[in-house]
Order: C-alpha cells, then sequence, then structure tokens
C-alpha cells in the first residue's frame, strides 16, 4: 500500500554498475542543513541535483492562504531536485529540512556528464520520474477525495514507513504538529481532534510530538485503504 504514496529514487544507487556508482559519489560534495535551513526555494533556478545523506526534508508548495502544503517527505537515500535540471525550469516548490541533515550536492555539469555517459543512470532516472508522477496523483486524489480522519490515518502509516529503523522495535514518528497537518491538509485543531480520537481507541499513543503508532492494522482500517 505504501509503496503507491513514496517515490523510488533510492534505489537508483544500489541499482547502478559500479563504475557509475564511484562515478556519481566521487562528485558529491556534502553539505550540512541544521533543522528548518531550506535547501532550495519555489521560483529559482537550478544548479545541480541533490541527494539525501541523512536526516530528512519536507517539499512544499504554498496555497493562496499562505500556508505550507507539503508535498513529500524525502527520506535518506533519495535524490531530489532533478526535475527542474531536466526541464530546465526553476524550481516548482520549495524544500526545507525538518531535522539536521547531511545532503550532496551534485553540479548541472557533472549531473548532465553521467546522464550522457550512463544508460545506467538515465534508464533509473526516468523510472524514477515516471514513478514520481504516478506518486503525487495519488497524493492529489487522497487529499481530494479522503476525510481528515481518513487522511490522517494514511499518513501517519506513511511516516511510520519514513521513521521505521531495521531491528528497531519501536518506531517513534518525530514530525511537528504543524508538519503534520500541513502534510495532511487540515489545519492544527483539527489535527489535534483526530489525534485524541486515535489515542482513545489506542490507534497511537503520543508523547511530546512523538507518534507511535499501536494498531497498524487499525490505522488500515481508518484510512479506508486496502
Amino acid at each position: 500500500m505504501i509503496k503507491k504514496f513514496t517515490f523510488n529514487s533510492q534505489f537508483i544507487l544500489d541499482e547502478l554498475p559500479t563504475i557509475d556508482r564511484e562515478f556519481l559519489e566521487n562528485i558529491m560534495v556534502d553539505k550540512k542543513y541544521r533543522k528548518n535551513q531550506p535547501i532550495f526555494t519555489e521560483g529559482t533556478l537550478p544548479s545541480g541535483i541533490f541527494y539525501l545523506q541523512s536526516g530528512k526534508v519536507k517539499k512544499y508548495k504554498m496555497d493562496n492562504d499562505g500556508r505550507e502544503q507539503i508535498i513529500y517527505i524525502y527520506n535518506a537515500g533519495e535524490f531530489f531536485g532533478y526535475s527542474s535540471v531536466l526541464s530546465e525550469s526553476t524550481y516548482g516548490d520549495t524544500v526545507v529540512a525538518i531535522e539536521n541533515s547531511t545532503i550532496s550536492f551534485i553540479t548541472i555539469t557533472d549531473f548532465n556528464e553521467i546522464l550522457k555517459d550512463s544508460s545506467s543512470f538515465s534508464r533509473l532516472l526516468l523510472k524514477s520520474l515516471s514513478h514520481e508522477f504516478s506518486v503525487l496523483a495519488n497524493l492529489m486524489a487522497v487529499l481530494s477525495q479522503r476525510t481528515v480522519r481518513e487522511r490522517v490515518a494514511l499518513n501517519l502509516l506513511i511516516l511510520h514507513d519514513k521513521y521505521k529503523v531495521d531491528e528497531v522495535e519501536n518506531t517513534y514518528i518525530m514530525l511537528s504538529r504543524s508538519d503534520l497537518a500541513n502534510m495532511t491538509g487540515t489545519v492544527i485543531e483539527t489535527l489535534a481532534r483526530v489525534l485524541h480520537d486515535f489515542k482513545h481507541d489506542k490507534l497511537i499513543s503520543t508523547d511530546g510530538r512523538k507518534i507511535q503508532l499501536l494498531n497498524i492494522e487499525g490505522l488500515i482500517k481508518v484510512a479506508n485503504f486496502y
């Protein structure tokens, strides 16, 4: 279920031939970003692409009321910013770190060079880009057709998948209530009521900003998505 709502660029490096992967890793320049620090903003011209080594960043647009609408949260291992480079256009959204993150940068020159020299990288990138369009269409359908309660449940399941760590029994979602509300497409007050109901029904537990899912099957039913 969750795969319909997550990009798949995190598999690009793993599937590249060794020589292409080593070239890509050698041209990456790492930079540390603090929580809430922007990586790029909507309307600016791209100078390269990005690869998230560690941490998490959010991709969002501003609506007519000046409120963020979070489109996607990137996890470690994902590329981003390449669609604007490929289309030779300005960035169509803003990307900001939501926790301290390490991000690698690849210049347009180096990016174009590996695109030209590596058919594998070009194929994997095109495959990833096509999947992104499908994911965004699915997310738009959820926002327009699902109730707030269903949207909150679904986004908690998506976030649980992003925050889980192998061999760690308990997964905690560490996202601000404002970001979760913007991701769900609602206001904080409505989100708080839904989370309170979920706690009452023993679907989740909370500790400050931390959320733990207690009943995944129950949330899948609430999300009305199988």
